[in-house]
């Protein structure tokens, strides 16, 4: 996450080149990506671990 944060830096450097920004903009993208995948892996396993909760309660 401080990754995303310093490349959002980095890209609202005026003085920053095309190419340069590029490549920070395709990490970026890319480190979204894993972190929006986790956090669907938290949510699932947050959901699982209610539904057992609530399983074993009714039982």
């Amino acid at each position: 996450m401080s990754r995303l944060e310093e490349i959002a830096s980095s890209l609202e450097d005026t003085t920053l080149d095309l190419e340069d920004a590029l490549k920070l903009y395709e990490e970026g993208m890319i480190l979204a990506k894993e972190c929006t995948e986790q956090l669907k892996g938290a949510e699932l396993k947050i959901t699982e671990l209610k539904n057992k909760l609530l399983n074993d309660i009714a039982n």
